[in-house]
């Protein structure tokens, strides 16, 4: 099917039209493959058994594969000439990626395994006989490419690789492949290491409502020391944290951003220790009738809730403006929470202070049960500790915190208008 008669014909088309659009009609050897699969799928479905359903699933994944090899030789066979050109297409794979509507990785991996299949007759002979699939004989190809293009390798080893990858999985093969790179080209393997640095890359797009899109590209080294500092804060906190791992994951990104300011990790700019500045008028603070929303650097305009949450425990500059917004006179900046009663909160509650939490001191913020701005003091008797995440559901999520006559504090759910209901939680040990 790669070089011989009945081969695709390669016309124009649409990348999102149907196959019948602007693409000749098979020929020959292929008319009749698609003919025949054409039957089987639109064939009477009798009732399998189980053991009837394992058996097919095997037998139409093995064909499957078989025509995936074929599809790859003709692929490299097309990469080979510069028809993708003449149809405006900067490479072939683009061209693949378009007119096959594939995956842009995926008309990669086709290419490498139809331009590598020479260096690997046994693999093929043993995919032909079901012995491995398709996914192990691309990550068969991806090795013998990189370990035959290098400088400073020692050659590929079919045999040895075979041998695996009939005894392992496509998820533990890969792992053996890369084994085998770096066995036998160190030097090689470390430079990709680095190419794979170097293509880093971290896009925040600005989208409708203020939202923020993340896109991004890591390295093998860099996406498990993210996975790793992120993992255990997306944990769930508690058996009413009914939130699903994506937003899990999402919250703790946002927990070690703020974790890392409000530690100083992050370089001072300007000689300023780097902060998240938050503008708002006392009428906005208040949450009154009419108030403007606040103004967020680097970010749109957040609301009064959101502002309460943030000046619980933050550092608050008084700047009085004239009725031409020319500023008339700037106050000493403070500490809202001073830090002896910090220490002092961090001795009593140890940790955030919502049953069942574990986060420790140093990753909660000090929250006003009565808000400072509402006339509650600033100190121990209305202070509680609460991690970023429990913080949140207070201000806006709508939760409610009461610390009862014995110390203990109690967690009250938020209206369903407000917040998806929650199981009740029972109240924390006594305080210290």
């Amino acid at each position: 099917m790669g070089n011989g008669e009945g081969g695709v014909v390669l016309g124009g088309g649409s990348a999102r039209g149907t196959m019948s659009e602007g693409v000749p009609p098979p020929g020959g050897a292929l008319a009749e493959l698609v003919a025949a699969v054409g039957s089987f799928c639109t064939r009477p479905r009798p009732p399998l058994s189980a053991a009837q359903l394992a058996a097919e699933l095997i037998h139409l994944r093995q064909v499957c594969d078989r025509l995936e090899l074929e599809f790859s030789e003709v692929a490299a066979g097309f990469a080979a000439i510069d028809e993708f050109e003449a149809q405006g297409s900067v490479t072939a794979i683009d061209w693949i990626r378009h007119h096959c509507q594939m995956g842009g990785y995926a008309a990669a991996e086709r290419v490498c395994v139809g331009e590598q299949r020479h260096r690997l007759p046994q693999s093929l002979e043993a995919m032909a006989g079901g012995r491995i699939g398709f996914a192990h004989l691309a990550l068969l190809a991806r090795t013998a490419a990189a370990l035959s293009e290098s400088a400073t390798g020692q050659g590929f080893d079919e045999t040895a690789l075979l041998a695996q990858a009939q005894e392992s999985s496509v998820g533990r093969f890969r792992h053996l492949c890369h084994h085998a790179r770096h066995a036998e080209d160190p030097k090689g393997y470390a430079a990709a290491e680095v190419l794979a640095v170097e293509a880093r890359v971290l896009e925040l797009n600005p989208g409708e409502e203020g939202a923020v899109f993340l896109r991004g590209r890591l390295d093998a080294a860099g996406g498990a020391l993210l996975r790793t500092a992120l993992e255990p804060l997306a944990q769930r906190c508690g058996a009413d944290d009914q939130r699903h791992r994506d937003r899990r994951l999402a919250d703790a990104l946002v927990e070690l951003a703020h974790h890392g300011l409000d530690s100083g990790a992050v370089p001072p700019r300007a000689s300023q220790r780097a902060h998240l500045q938050v503008t708002t008028s006392l009428e906005t603070l208040l949450g009154l009738a009419g108030a403007p929303a606040a103004e967020l650097e680097f970010g749109l305009p957040i609301s009064a809730r959101l502002v309460e949450r943030l000046a619980c425990d933050a550092t608050v500059t008084r700047v009085l403006l004239g009725a031409d917004s020319a500023v008339i006179d700037v106050g000493r900046s403070r500490r809202v929470v001073p830090g002896a009663t910090r220490r002092a909160l961090n001795v009593r509650d140890r940790g955030c202070r919502w049953p069942g939490c574990e986060r420790p001191a140093s990753w909660s913020a000090a929250h006003h049960l009565v808000h400072w701005c509402r006339g509650g003091r600033t100190d121990l008797g209305n202070l509680v500790l609460l991690c970023h995440r429990h913080h949140w559901m207070v201000h806006e999520g709508g939760w409610q915190l009461l610390r009862d006559d014995a110390g203990r504090i109690l967690t009250i759910p938020a209206p369903t208008h407000l917040y998806q209901p929650q199981l009740p939680r029972g109240p924390d040990q006594l305080a210290a």
